[in-house]
């Protein structure tokens, strides 16, 4: 009898080595879900923490132009200045409650002479053409704004935009274009600013504090390492008992699995019964053609 020596050769070592690695990928898989799952989780503590704050003065959180601390983000400031509408920039490509459209960068000049971008929210694309088919205009004169701050985004590279407009929020790339001493390490979205206006742009919305499948991901990518064992174990078995199907002991089991089988399985009598009832029911019910 062959018995279990047929896995002491090269080919079932190398599905074994396969199972292996298919395991140690799927443990990476895992410990990269369980690390989105702490940014998601640090996300939602900066808005829990700082989201309903009350404003402080810009010059506290944010002490010189290009400093930030992520640990900020969301935090509510407020600033006085005029807004500067001749520079306002529109940024592409920005979706709002599954809607295609823009949102309005102002630039506020404050009473130093320096610059911070106002989010003042967002504008749908026109109705014939790529851009928005108005911008409601902010107040004109002293303004004073309150806003949540969210740091300067990435630049994109290949990503253009035409004149008027930028592909990002990226403050470095909005202080070339206004030629002027900007905030680059971050920008206010608008919560609040007077005098008010009759109409603004959309504002933007509170985020929503779901860390998000990343936990769940994770204990599937570990199901799926030791499933990967399971099928090796299963494959061994189906060989093994191919190769030992003349053996007495082994024979007898694989009857005592027929007669298992075949009596979970159903009999005619129970099929016709079922197929007697299920035309009753029909009956019953009114829906038995005639």
């Amino acid at each position: 009898m062959p018995g279990w020596r047929f896995v002491l050769n090269r080919r079932w070592f190398g599905y074994l080595a396969m199972a292996i690695v298919f395991a140690i990928a799927c443990y990476f898989l895992a410990q990269w879900q369980f690390a989105r799952r702490d940014e998601a989780i640090a996300a939602i503590a900066k808005v829990q923490n700082n989201y309903d704050r009350a404003p402080q003065p810009l010059p506290d959180v944010v002490p010189a132009l290009a400093a930030f601390r992520a640990a900020d983000e969301w935090t509510p400031v407020e600033a006085t200045g005029t807004y500067l509408v001749q520079d306002q920039l529109l940024v592409r490509n920005r979706p709002y409650g599954g809607n295609p459209g823009f949102e309005v960068l102002t630039p506020l000049r404050l009473s130093n002479g320096s610059i911070f971008i106002v989010d003042r929210g967002w504008v749908p694309i026109g109705n014939d053409q790529d851009t928005p088919d108005s911008v409601p205009a902010p107040p004109s004169g002293l303004v004073k704004v309150d806003a949540r701050l969210q740091p300067s985004e990435p630049d994109l590279p290949g990503r253009s935009a035409p004149s008027g407009q930028v592909a990002t929020i990226n403050l470095p790339t909005v202080q070339k274009l206004l030629g002027t001493a900007t905030y680059t390490g971050a920008y206010g979205l608008l919560s609040k600013e007077s005098p008010s206006v009759a109409v603004r742009p959309a504002p933007a919305v509170k985020p929503t504090l779901d860390e998000g499948p990343h936990l769940s991901y994770a204990l599937q990518w570990f199901a799926f390492a030791i499933f990967g064992f399971f099928g090796l174990g299963w494959a061994i078995r189906q060989e093994y008992r191919h190769l030992n199907a003349d053996d007495p002991d082994e024979r007898a089991r694989a009857l005592a699995r027929r007669k298992k089988a075949q009596a979970k399985a159903p009999t005619d009598a129970d099929i016709e019964d079922a197929i007697l009832d299920g035309s009753e029911d029909a009956v019953l019910d009114g829906s038995a053609t005639r």
